[in-house]
């Protein structure tokens, strides 16, 4: 368990090992994500570090398919149901 002093200024460093466990360098963003009492810490990077974390074989969705689904809160493979939307990992 790592653990830090947060400064009057509401500072704190985060601990080598929190640094190492998410490859931090300076520089990097951190994102804090609160869950009642907790709170987890997440790396930020960029979108294209996301390319390719999902395969899709078939042609791309057109604008008004897109905006159609984001209306109704449609999974892309409920938008896409007629074409071979396949996720990577199924967790």
């Amino acid at each position: 368990m790592e653990e830090s002093r947060i400064t009057a200024e509401g500072q704190t460093t985060l601990p080598e090992a929190v640094r190492d466990a998410l490859s931090l360098e300076a520089g990097d963003r951190v994102r804090y994500v609160i869950d009642g009492k907790h709170v987890v810490i997440l790396k930020v990077g960029p979108l294209s570090e996301l390319a390719g974390a999902v395969e899709y074989d078939g042609p791309p969705a057109t604008l008004d398919e897109m905006e159609d689904g984001i209306a109704a809160g449609a999974s892309p493979a409920e938008i896409r149901h007629d074409r071979a939307f396949r996720p990577m990992c199924t967790d």
